[in-house]
């Protein structure tokens, strides 16, 4: 049980012009910048997140200026050498769907690019394109350290076309990702990219929709056999689904409701948010159930502002566990 971390926050920065579902328009950094400040808000005093993404050159001291403000967060992996970074618009239809139209890409985080953090206590990886993290830089950590490794399947579960159309994809190569995460964290949608049939008629593949949840312990259980720790399949207004082995080998489900938000201003970071509750708190409690409630409330935070500075401490999001879920 400790509140001092070293973890590696490792995804793209990207310029977001967004389009809010109301009409309002505005202009940040996000993805890795929700993530990494959301673990800054919980860290105790000594602790170290260092990120790591590759930013546009003319963004380089804009994006290290805006986390420097927060206290752990280490920039000096925040670099611009190639000059590339992503850039997305981002038009919402309602609170939780969204158009997105890709005009930016970073070029991808490779082992040369952490060597040197293999002493982290976690890495957590929030990608949000296919290419921007290459299952060789999973292995490499795995390989190398001993720290916990958090997945968002946003990235292998989305694509890019040559007219920058973001569109979903299937994570055909699934298999060769599980034995390398410890904590895989997805959507429905994103979970049913990652559990296809070995072959479709044309007329299923027009047809394919969401993982109803009585598939889902199937899924899940596929990969916990891989080497997967805990799937976290979240499920917006129902809160997240939690599937775990006990020590037995038996397969558990938890269902974790969700924290409840009275007005949701910005849905922009919610999953990146979850990913840094998640890591925090698994690394605070070593419960998987738990650890999905530190997410919670860092997704619910994340949505009832626009501003960064919507992140609750330590103390306050115990209490706001404890509110919840009576712990």
């Amino acid at each position: 049980m400790y509140d001092k971390i070293n973890v590696a926050v490792l995804g793209p920065i990207p310029r977001d012009n967004i389009t809010s579902y109301q009409g309002e328009n505005f202009e940040k950094f996000g993805c890795a910048v929700y993530t990494a400040v959301c673990m800054s808000s919980l860290a105790g005093p000594g602790s170290k997140i260092n990120v790591v993404s590759h930013v546009r050159k003319s963004d380089v001291s804009k994006v290290r200026n805006l986390l420097s403000d927060f206290p752990h967060v280490d920039v000096s992996h925040v670099t611009g050498d190639a000059d590339q970074g992503a850039v997305i618009d981002l038009v919402y239809v309602d609170q939780n769907r969204r158009n997105e139209t890709q005009t930016g890409f970073m070029n991808p985080i490779l082992p040369d690019d952490i060597e040197h953090l293999m002493e982290c206590d976690a890495f957590v990886f929030v990608p949000i394109t296919d290419f921007e993290i290459p299952l060789e830089t999973v292995r490499y950590i795995k390989s190398n350290s001993d720290g916990l490794i958090v997945f968002d399947a946003h990235g292998p579960t989305n694509g890019c076309s040559a007219h920058g159309e973001r569109y979903h994809k299937f994570w055909v190569d699934r298999d060769r990702w599980l034995p390398h995460i410890d904590l895989l964290k997805m959507n429905l949608e994103e979970a049913q990219c990652s559990w296809f049939k070995g072959e479709y008629r044309s007329e299923e593949l027009n047809a394919i929709s969401e993982l109803t949840m009585d598939q889902l312990p199937k899924f899940a259980r596929h990969c916990l056999d891989r080497g997967v720790k805990a799937l976290y399949v979240t499920l917006d207004q129902h809160g997240c689904a939690v599937y775990h082995l006990d020590d037995n080998g038996k397969m558990r489900e938890h269902l974790v409701k969700r924290v409840l938000v009275e007005d949701v201003v910005d849905t922009t970071g919610c999953g990146d948010s979850f990913a840094g509750g998640l890591a925090f708190g698994y690394l605070k409690t070593r419960d998987f159930v738990k650890a999905c409630q530190f997410g919670n409330c860092a997704g619910a935070q994340r949505c009832s502002s626009s501003e960064l500075d919507v992140y609750k401490s330590l103390d306050e999001t115990e209490r706001q566990i404890a509110e919840t879920y009576g712990d």
